[in-house]
């Protein structure tokens, strides 16, 4: 494999591992695009995350992965791919599971690589309640700020995205507003930091997981912002 260039973590809950459906979209493969499995660099393909294989399918890493090369391609890309579908923030916090998880794996791919960027998207196991809602900001400066410090990477950029709108239809996540208005509030507060917007996009007919065609424009929309803070 080639020397890597960029490397990113991608972590969170099912909407970052993906649950787009395989069929809906052509496949999408490219030489320079690594996932990082079982210990180990290979090509990349969907689904990149096997958190519920079952389950997994298209994500935002793929057309992220991309677009990315389309502004840099000579850097090959590899992706490490850590979300968990149906997880709280607590779960990502320092001293939790998934974030000590997440940690370890990140050591491990980038043994001889530096950091790129984190990909984050959760919210909707915090949409349920008012109070994991309205103290969703706060946890996540700080989960980012840790995470920064342990992997070395203090002024890594950190790409979070909306929650789609659809949640309005969803009886389990009344306060995702509340969640997508914390996501906002950290630009500005937060160093080398942007949301993404989730304007239009649509779900699979859950109302709560995007489809595979909004999450192929998604990672595309998470790509403009990685290039905004690396301009």
């Amino acid at each position: 494999m080639e020397h890597l260039k960029k490397i990113f973590l991608l972590i969170g809950q099912s909407n970052m591992a993906g649950r787009g459906r395989i069929e809906d979209v052509p496949a999408l493969r490219h030489g320079k695009v690594f996932m990082y499995r079982q210990n180990r660099w290979m090509a990349a393909e969907e689904p990149l995350h096997t958190d519920k294989p079952s389950l997994a399918g298209i994500g935002l890493g793929m057309s992220f992965a991309l677009d990315i090369l389309k502004a840099d391609g000579a850097a090959p890309i590899g992706l490490v791919p850590c979300a968990v579908g149906g997880t709280p923030l607590r779960r990502w916090m320092p001293g939790a599971d998934l974030y000590e998880d997440a940690v370890a794996t990140a050591k491990n791919a980038l043994e001889k690589e530096t950091l790129a960027g984190i990909l984050w998207h959760q919210g909707e196991g915090d949409s349920g309640n008012h109070d994991d809602a309205a103290n969703y900001g706060t946890r996540l400066r700080q989960m980012i700020q840790s995470l920064r410090s342990e992997l070395h990477a203090e002024n890594v950029p950190v790409i979070a995205g909306e929650l789609g709108m659809f949640l309005l239809n969803h009886e389990s996540c009344r306060f995702f507003e509340r969640v997508n208005q914390e996501l906002h509030e950290l630009e500005g507060v937060v160093p080398a930091y942007a949301c993404v917007s989730a304007q239009e996009l649509t779900d699979n007919g859950d109302h709560l997981h995007f489809n595979a065609a909004s999450l192929r424009e998604f990672g595309i929309r998470y790509a403009h912002q990685y290039a905004n803070l690396t301009a």
